[in-house]
Formats: C-alpha cells, structure tokens, sequence
C-alpha cells in the first residue's frame, strides 16, 4: 500500500507539470499565428423568382443542337475513290451547285444576287476578279480520318460571308455545316470551326463554335459567346448604356429569308 500510494502521488505530480507546460506553450502559440475571428457571417440569402405571374413567351427557343445537312447535286470528283479525297472537288462547283439548288437567295431577286453574277468571274478554284469565293482549306472535322472542306464565299450585296463545311458520305458530296453571317474572322480550332462576328457594342464581339455530331452527322453549336475583346471607349454624345435592343440589330438586318431545307444563317446570326 506505501508503494502504490507513493506512484500515485509521483503520477498527479507528473501530470500537474505536463498540464503546466502545455498551458504554457498553447499561451505561446496563440501569439503567432493562431486563429482568428472573421467577423461577422453574412446571412444567406436565397435566390427571388421576379414576376411569377408573368405569361411566358409563345415562341420556341432556337434548338442549338440541332444540325443539318444536304447533298450537294451534281458535283463529283475525279477518279474512283471520290469518297477518299475531297481536295479533288471544286470548290467552284460546289458553290455553283448550291446557287441551283436554292435561286429565292441567288436568283435574280434574292438577297445574294450578285454574288450569282460575281461567280460568272471565277476560274477553277475562284480567286479571279470580283470572285466572291475564298480560299478553300482543308481539315479532317468529321474524325473519319479524311480532310473535310472548309468554303467561304461572300454574299453580295450584303456584308454577310457564308461559311460552308463539306464531307462525303457513301460517295455524295453532304454540307455539313451552313452559316451566313457579318464576319471579322474564321478560325479552325482541332475539329471546331469558330465563327467570329461583330457586336453592337464597341469592344465586344460574338463567336460561335460548331463542331461534330456524331449521332446527327452535322456540325452543330457547342458555344455562343459574347466576349470583351478591347478597351470600352465611352461614347461623347450620350453616357446612358446601350440597351440590349441596340446591342443586337433585328434579324432583318442581316439574314434574308431562306427555304426550309436549311437555315441560312446560325441562330446567333438571326439573332444579331
């Protein structure tokens, strides 16, 4: 019993020293880089629902995802294996055979008439005159390991430009993609095609990205962007900001009425 009294009291004097210490180095730690209050939390507040009587509109958004396509008739190219080797077609033609295919926007009354009569200066391959056929660039866009064609010719007499995507598919010539739009530039990204268009705004720009469907065999919209591209010069005659009205022209501005096989335009382009 003396044995087990005497540890007893040696532990509580241990322990009384280790408490002692640890005090004293948890009261040093404090002074240097302890944890501090932040102050005051906000309280949360949840998102307000404005207007909840208010109608809906009666107009179906435009489906983004939505591609079409079409068969390009009467454009072949050179040798057996056309469906291998679409650097072969002409672009000419190939634009040609879509004036044919659609004369209420390239007949004498449509909205790109002149472009119809500037063709008449293309050579093989365009590039002559008053041509209005770009260069033509090639890109696998598809993934089936072949070049895809890339056109762009402009639509006279209106400031649109229209940006076409070809493939083949079992031995047909198929547009892929078609768009009629203000253009500042056309950028070609992996296997995307980015559409650079101007703005209302000063210092801003849209871009449209289109890339591939595998399950709708077309080059549909992945991304619509509004995006800030330079410094905001404010205007001297008014300081009010632009309403969005201004921002985007009506359609009518820019994209003619088209027949329902395809859009002319994208629904960003409709849109501005």
């Amino acid at each position: 019993m003396p044995f087990s009294r005497r540890a007893r009291t040696a532990r509580i004097a241990r322990t009384a020293v280790t408490v002692t210490l640890l005090a004293a180095t948890a009261a040093a730690c404090g002074d240097t880089g302890g944890l501090r209050g932040a102050g005051a939390t906000p309280t949360a507040v949840s998102p307000v629902k404005l207007w909840p009587d208010l109608r809906p509109a009666s107009s179906p958004a435009y489906d983004y995802d939505e591609g079409t396509t079409e068969v390009v008739k009467g454009v072949t190219s050179p040798g057996e294996d056309i469906h291998e080797d679409i650097h072969k077609v002409d672009p000419v033609a190939v634009v040609r055979a879509e004036m044919a295919a659609h004369p209420d926007d390239y007949g004498p009354n449509g909205a790109y008439h002149e472009t119809a009569v500037r063709m008449d200066e293309c050579g093989k391959g365009g590039n002559r005159g008053r041509c209005p056929l770009l260069k033509a660039y090639y890109r696998d866009l598809t993934g089936d390991g072949r070049d895809d064609l890339t056109l762009g010719f402009r639509l006279f007499p209106t400031n649109q430009t229209a940006v076409r995507v070809y493939t083949f598919e079992a031995d047909r010539l198929v547009q892929v993609m078609a768009d009629n739009d203000a253009i500042i530039g056309v950028e070609l990204a992996g296997r995307a095609v980015i559409v650079r268009s101007p703005a209302g705004i000063t210092g801003y720009e849209y871009r449209t990205t289109w890339e591939w469907d595998q399950n709708q065999l077309a080059m549909v919209f992945t991304r619509d962007e509004f995006l800030r591209t330079g410094r905001l010069k404010k205007s001297p005659a008014s300081s009010a900001r632009p309403s969005a009205a201004s921002a985007r022209p009506s359609a009518a501005s820019v994209s003619p009425s088209t027949s329902s096989a395809r859009p002319s335009a994208s629904p960003s382009a409709s849109a501005r």
